[in-house]
């Protein structure tokens, strides 16, 4: 569908060297840059996390083993070797 908006002349110009710099036509970035809003609002409505958030909490189940190591390390770290007890 063809339309015609208005934009900022800077805006304009940010997103015209935008899309040469991934090579895109200047129609196709704007459709990728909608596509990506209203994705991101649709989530917000319901109630999905922002894509930067979906790695949080991922490695909660290695609480215990990352405890375990620390321990081993530290124990290890209280070894004085006897080279060093000069």
């Amino acid at each position: 569908m063809k339309t015609t908006l208005e934009v900022p002349d800077a805006v304009f110009r940010k997103a015209k060297a935008s899309a040469a710099e991934r090579g895109q036509s200047l129609g196709a970035f704007v459709t990728d840059a909608l596509q990506e809003k209203l994705a991101r609002r649709q989530g917000a409505v319901a109630g999905a996390a922002p894509p930067w958030m979906r790695g949080f909490g991922k490695l909660r189940a290695l609480r215990k083993d990352s405890s375990r190591i620390r321990a081993r390390i530290d124990q290890q770290f209280e070894v004085i070797e006897p080279e060093d007890r000069r």
